[in-house]
């Protein structure tokens, strides 16, 4: 049986103890850990494996015969309680050991849990467990999570006092960030918040979430756009010290500000030009990208412009003996001030 979406999703959460087997496989071997420890963790219990409940055992070791694995899934235990035996990284050659095991499950057996890697349709391990009556095969792909499994893991960790700013944040972030980088943020936002009972707030949440260098300078852009002054030489120094380029800065603000001004100067309207642009773009961005266009408007916009290129051009120019990121932080400074004009 092949499951996938929220099928999949409640399955992980809630496995049923009786199924024969199960396969788990994907490219992102993160997604792949992270739900094999959750399906593992819901059907044995967090004591399950020091009470020698799990077996583990690499998929190497199956390539020659079944004796290994139809031991390890008929074992009884010491203590009572649902069994697994876990079979990491395996592949077609383990098929038919696999494949013997199943055919020799009865009830009362440990279930099989079988990891893998990116699947084709052909695989033989995929047919056995899709065309297994008691078996379940789940494939998990780079897709972003849904809202629900978001909701679910806020739930795990104990967050639940989310206003909807704060859970749209969140979701957004789960979006940006991989899987194990997202959980290691929520289980900071978690011991963050811990006997904190009011509600989670942004400015929480970007305190704890991890920064790359293209959502730093994402954020300086948005900072400047928004003529927060008072905010950009802290952000510049972050950026500083994270290596970022003078020049990547001036790149990607001007990309902002040439789209801020297609949007302003578009007769439909910006939210009708974001639309069309080439990623389009949505969500709470675009709504911020909305008013921002609507603030500056299209002729300050076009002064803007003026003013990076010229800083860009200052900075490629080999004539130059200003420090490159004074330059910037001028030309941040001036962008802002020039959000107060009337």
């Amino acid at each position: 049986m092949k499951l996938s979406g929220r099928d999949a999703t409640a399955f992980f959460r809630k496995p049923q103890p009786d199924r024969t087997g199960l396969l788990i496989y994907g490219e992102d071997a993160m997604r792949v850990a992270l739900r094999r420890a959750e399906v593992i963790r819901a059907l044995i219990g967090d004591a399950g494996e020091e009470e020698m409940r799990l077996t583990r055992m690499a998929g190497s070791d199956l390539r020659s015969e079944a004796a290994p694995l139809i031991d390890a899934m008929k074992a009884i235990g010491f203590f009572p309680g649902p069994r697994a035996v876990f079979v990491e990284g395996a592949n077609d050659t383990a098929a038919p050991a696999i494949t013997a095991a199943l055919e020799d499950w009865r009830d009362g057996d440990a279930m099989v849990i079988v990891t893998a890697g990116a699947l084709k349709a052909s695989s033989k391990l995929r047919k056995l467990f899709e065309g297994h009556r008691n078996s379940i095969a789940i494939g998990l792909y780079d897709d972003p999570p849904s809202r629900q499994e978001v909701e679910a893991l806020l739930a795990d960790h104990g967050l639940r006092n989310i206003p909807q700013p704060s859970l749209n944040a969140l979701f957004d972030l789960s979006r940006e960030l991989q899987p194990g980088d997202f959980r290691q943020t929520l289980e900071k936002i978690a011991l963050y918040k811990f006997g904190d009972e009011t509600p989670l707030s942004d400015t929480e949440i970007s305190l704890c979430a991890p920064i790359s260098n293209e959502a730093a300078v994402d954020r300086i852009i948005d900072i400047v756009a928004d003529g927060q002054t008072d905010a950009i030489g802290p952000m510049l120094s972050r950026l500083t010290a994270q290596g970022v380029a003078p020049v990547t800065i001036c790149i990607m603000l001007l990309r902002h500000f040439s789209t801020l001004h297609a949007a302003a100067s578009d007769p439909a309207g910006p939210a009708t030009a974001l639309g069309r642009a080439r990623p389009p773009v949505f969500g709470p961005r675009r709504d911020r990208m909305i008013r921002q266009a609507q603030a500056w408007g299209m002729h300050r916009l076009e002064e803007a412009a003026h003013l990076i290129l010229d800083t860009d051009l200052k900075l490629r120019s080999a004539a130059q003996h200003a420090p490159a990121m004074a330059l910037v932080e001028r030309m941040l400074i001036r962008l802002g001030m020039m959000t107060r004009r009337k």
